[in-house]
């Protein structure tokens, strides 16, 4: 079937995201404590990340975003698993979301995640920033994994989710390898008290993907919800927003736990709406059931 663009429908209405897939994975008695996280199960229990999306759709989200946020060559390889297999991985993150959004929810979207270099990295640092790349190197980085996740929009995919971006540095590397393509993609930042997890001003971000033709929204995604409303403010005020928090708890890289109670709401998302958010959603610790009464406040009815 002929959906409606993604970037055509938020410029007249609120679109709902999904929510945390790897906290749903566990939930269901997944294993996801590996440096591999959600993306080791598109390689050992596909069917689960395929259900996980349909448990989602049928809670009223419009968008699924598929298990590549940790799929890397370098953090597979790490495990020996070849190139081509990581290829095959990333297409299969995209082959599962796009099946599970044709049997629910056959007029909604698949967003294919591109995690930042931290997310390899396994160690937290996407909520800090504090990289050992330079501009040039995280380029190298992404560059592999954008390429492969790119051809897919069109043919499954929709649009580019890239997330969880923590710093200045890499926000330039996805963008200067995102300018010119063509392929529309959101740019989601890991931001704290307005200001990048690397403490850059988060005005410097959304300025630098004004630029950027292909950016069809900017905003935060793994953020607290008390500093949602920030961060849809400083980037609704430049074009649409993109928000979608975590439950307001924190993550233990130690211990790969999150720890504390959550805060997600999802009576927060009318501020986020009136601050020019277009796209809302939750992050990690966000289930099916905040999904759907985020669903029911928006009045999403089509």
């Amino acid at each position: 079937m002929t959906r409606s663009p993604l970037q055509e429908t938020i410029t007249g209405r609120t679109v709902v995201l999904d929510g945390g897939l790897a906290t749903l994975l566990e939930r269901r008695g997944h294993d996801l404590t590996s440096h591999l996280w959600s993306g080791r199960l598109l390689r050992d229990d596909p069917g689960a990340v395929e259900d996980a999306h349909r448990e989602f759709f049928d809670a009223g989200a419009e968008v699924a975003t598929t298990a590549s946020y940790q799929v890397s060559f370098e953090g597979f390889g790490a495990d020996g698993v070849d190139r081509d297999e990581v290829e095959r991985l990333l297409r299969r993150s995209v082959e599962l979301a796009a099946a599970a959004r044709d049997a629910v929810a056959p007029d909604g979207w698949v967003a294919a995640s591109v995690g930042p270099y931290g997310a390899m990295l396994a160690d937290g640092s996407e909520y800090r920033g504090d990289y050992d790349l330079d501009v040039a190197g995280l380029r190298a980085f992404h560059r592999p994994r954008l390429d492969v996740l790119a051809s897919t929009v069109g043919e499954g995919a929709d649009v580019l989710a890239i997330e969880t971006i923590p710093c200045l540095a890499e926000v330039e590397a996805v963008l200067t390898e995102l300018d010119g393509t063509g392929v529309p993609a959101w740019l989601s930042l890991s931001a704290a008290d307005g200001r990048t997890r690397a403490g850059e001003p988060l005005e410097d971000a959304i300025a630098m993907a004004a630029g950027v033709a292909e950016v069809l929204a900017v905003g935060v995604n793994c953020t607290t919800p008390a500093d949602a409303r920030t961060a849809a403010t400083l980037a609704g005020a430049h074009g649409p927003a993109v928000v979608y928090p975590n439950s307001g708890q924190d993550w233990n890289a130690t211990t790969r736990q999150w720890e504390g109670r959550s805060a997600f709401d999802a009576e927060d998302v009318a501020a986020w709406v009136a601050s020019g958010a277009c796209l809302v959603g939750g992050c990690c610790r966000v289930g099916p059931e905040d999904v759907h009464a985020l669903r029911r406040l928006v009045g999403v009815t089509t």
